[in-house]
């Protein structure tokens, strides 16, 4: 089994790949800081809740966007399971193409997008990931990442407004009944969501317009994925595991 993670700058997900199926996955926390030792002592918990030890383990690959986490959970990694981490990045010797300006600033998660959407659905392809930023990667169906867009994440900019006001409390992001709150709550879920989704369709009709490549997908992924799937009407499919899925493919690639 392959331990795959993507490194966010807020949360952490990582899964237990058997074959192509996933197996398990988790979310941790990834703004705590840790040490080698401590993250290879979460790994161990990890999989003992899916009654599974370190030896059930043949490989692990990583994507991160958190530079300081990247090298210490690869240092786990080997510490845990006696082999470095494949490392799925700009960097990496990968069958896609980035066709931008400074290919090696596009993030880690982009290329993994890049590599799941062009091997797994080989058409041109809008993926929408929703994390601590919401990023669009446009992709042709050959595997080129051509550039796209990078806006602050719904929960981001839900944090921002709480942070600067001083009467609007913290309030869970669960989907909103209606528009028209008569609740301060209801008003700020209403804002938060229905806000982000509107942005979200009408991001992707520029992008579609600017781009005008023929039958495009687009494709939403990441934490809030779901979430957003019942407000934005411009999702074709929805994969929560998607970016994951580009790591395992590419720790197949490397290793």
């Amino acid at each position: 089994m392959i331990f795959a993670f993507d490194v966010g700058n807020t949360e952490t997900t990582a899964a237990l790949f058997e074959g192509d199926a996933i197996r398990a996955h988790w979310r941790v926390t990834t703004t705590l800081p840790r040490t080698p030792d401590e993250f290879a002592l979460l790994l161990r918990s990890l999989l003992h809740t899916a009654g599974l030890t370190a030896d059930a383990v043949d490989g692990t690959a990583l994507c991160s966007v958190v530079p300081p986490v990247t090298q210490t959970l690869a240092r786990a990694c080997d510490v845990c399971f006696g082999a470095p981490a494949v490392i799925v990045d700009a960097r990496a010797d990968l069958p896609i193409r980035l066709a931008v300006d400074e290919p090696f600033t596009v993030g880690a998660d982009r290329v993994a997008n890049t590599l799941a959407a062009s091997r797994l659905r080989q058409r041109n392809t809008i993926v929408v990931d929703l994390g601590t930023a919401t990023t669009y990667d446009c992709i042709t169906a050959d595997g080129t990442f051509i550039g796209g867009v990078i806006q602050p994440g719904v929960g981001t900019s839900a944090d921002t407004l709480f942070r600067r006001t001083s009467q609007l409390a913290a309030t869970e992001l669960v989907p909103p009944k209606k528009v028209i709150g008569t609740r301060t709550d209801e008003c700020i879920r209403a804002g938060v969501l229905y806000g982000a989704a509107d942005s979200i369709d009408g991001l992707v009709k520029r992008i579609r317009e600017e781009w005008r490549a023929p039958d495009i997908l687009v494709l939403a992924t990441g934490g809030l994925a779901e979430t957003l799937s019942h407000f934005c009407t411009s999702f074709d499919e929805v994969d929560p595991f998607l970016t994951l899925r580009g790591v395992k493919i590419g720790y197949d690639i490397l290793f």
